[in-house]
C-alpha cells in the first residue's frame, strides 16, 4: 500500500475534473488520473524483484493467510482513522448520530492527502492490484510446481488483468459515477477494498493451484467458449461505462480525449439521444444504453460468472464471486431505479418505456 501511496503521489497523470458535488454546494474537484502510469511501474517493479530472485511472486500464495490477515487489519484500522479525522477536525458530512450506521457509511465524503484522493486511491489502486498479483502468484507458483501454466489459471490472470487495466485506463471516468461524488468513505468502502475484494474474488486461482490441472482441464472448444465469452463480456463492459461517462463530461464541457491502451472502438456515441428530464438531467438512450438500462452490469456479472466457471464444476467455492456479486448488482439496480423514479417522475416512465430491458435486451 506504501508504495502505492507513494507512486499516486509522483506518477504523472491526466488531470480530470470531477461532476458538481450537491454537498459540497455544487463544488467541482480535481483529480490527478495517474493510475495507469502506476500500473506499469508496478508491473515493471514486480517483474524485476521477481527476475532477480529478490521476491518471488509465488510467494503470495504461499503466505496468503498472513497477507490477508494483514489486510484485514488494515481495513479496519484505516476505516477508523478515517472516521476520526473526519469527525475531529468538522469534515464529517450528512451524519446520522447513529454511531455504527455513520461509521459503516463514512464520515467523510472526500478524504484527501495532497493531491490523492483517498477515496479513489481505495477503489482502484488496491483491491483490483492485489487480486491480479494474488493471481498471477497462483501461476508462478502452478509453473514451480508443474513446468507450465493451465490455460484455466492463465485465464485468470488474463481476467484480472484486463480488469484492473480497465479501471486504470478509464480512472478519468471514475469522478462521474455516484460513489464519488455522494457515497462516503467508511468501513463499507475501506474494509471491503482492502481486504474484501482481492481475497474472495481470487477463489478460482486459490482452487485450482491447490489440485492437479488435469481435474479441471477443458477441451479445446471449451477453452474457446470462455475466453470468447470473456473479451466479448469485458468489450461490452468496458465500452458501456465509457459511453455514459463521457456523455456525462461532454455535457459539463470538461471531456478530453486520452489516450490510454487499449481503446476498444465504440466507446464514444457520436449524436448521442437522450430524455431530458424536467430536473435537468440528461438520461442516455443511445449506444448500449439503447438496449438495456444497465448494460454495463450484465457484462459486469457475465465476467464474473467466467472466472468461476474456469475453475471447472467440482466446488461452489469458485463461484462465490458471481453468486455475491449477483446479490449485490439486483441490490443495486432496484435501489438506483427507486431513486429514479422518486428524482425524475414522469419523466422516467419516459424512459423505461424506451428502454424496457434492465439487464439484458429481450431477456430481463
Amino acid at each position: 500500500m506504501a508504495f502505492q501511496l507513494f507512486l499516486a503521489f509522483v506518477m504523472p497523470g491526466y488531470q480530470q475534473e470531477g461532476l458538481p458535488v450537491p454537498s459540497l454546494n455544487y463544488k467541482t474537484l480535481m483529480y490527478n488520473c495517474n493510475a495507469l502510469a502506476c500500473w506499469y511501474a508496478t508491473l515493471v517493479t514486480s517483474f524485476v524483484l521477481h527476475w532477480f530472485g529478490i521476491f518471488r511472486l509465488s510467494g503470495i500464495v504461499d503466505h496468503f493467510g498472513g497477507i490477508m490477515t494483514v489486510s484485514i487489519l488494515w481495513g479496519f484500522g484505516l476505516s477508523l482513522v478515517t472516521y476520526w479525522v473526519a469527525v475531529l477536525n468538522g469534515t464529517a458530512m450528512r451524519m446520522s448520530g447513529n454511531f455504527m450506521y455513520d461509521f459503516w457509511m463514512g464520515a467523510p465524503l472526500n478524504p484527501r492527502i495532497g493531491n490523492v484522493d483517498l477515496k479513489m486511491f481505495q477503489e482502484v489502486r488496491i483491491p483490483w492490484v492485489l487480486l491480479f498479483y494474488i493471481c498471477l502468484s497462483g501461476a508462478c507458483k502452478q509453473y514451480d510446481d508443474y513446468g507450465y501454466v493451465s490455460a484455466n489459471v492463465a485465464f485468470m490472470v488474463l481476467a484480472t488483468g484486463l480488469y484492473i487495466n480497465a479501471c486504470a485506463k478509464g480512472e478519468e471516468c471514475i469522478p462521474q459515477t455516484w460513489d464519488m461524488f455522494h457515497e462516503k468513505d467508511g468501513f463499507m468502502l475501506i474494509f471491503w477494498n482492502f481486504a474484501g475484494v482481492p481475497f474472495t474474488y481470487c477463489y478460482p486461482t486459490l482452487y485450482m493451484v491447490r489440485r492437479h490441472p488435469d481435474t479441471y482441464a477443458f477441451p479445446l472448444w471449451g477453452k474457446v467458449l470462455l475466453y470468447t465469452t470473456l473479451m466479448v463480456s469485458h468489450y461490452i463492459f468496458d465500452t458501456s461505462m465509457a459511453q455514459k461517462s463521457h456523455f456525462k463530461m461532454q455535457l459539463q464541457g470538461i471531456h478530453h480525449e486520452r489516450w490510454a491502451f487499449p481503446q476498444w472502438p465504440g466507446r464514444h456515441v457520436h449524436n448521442p439521444t437522450y430524455i431530458q428530464t424536467a430536473h435537468g438531467n440528461r438520461l442516455l438512450t443511445s449506444g448500449w444504453w439503447a438496449y438495456a438500462r444497465k448494460p454495463n452490469y450484465a457484462a459486469d456479472w457475465i465476467q464474473s460468472f467466467t472466472w468461476g466457471v474456469c475453475a471447472g464444476f467440482g466446488s461452489l467455492i469458485p463461484f462465490f464471486y458471481p453468486v455475491f456479486f449477483l446479490v449485490v448488482l439486483v441490490h443495486r439496480c432496484g435501489r438506483d431505479f427507486e431513486r429514479c423514479a422518486a428524482k425524475y417522475g414522469k419523466d422516467w416512465e419516459e424512459y423505461c418505456r424506451r428502454v424496457p430491458y434492465k439487464f439484458i435486451y429481450g431477456v430481463y
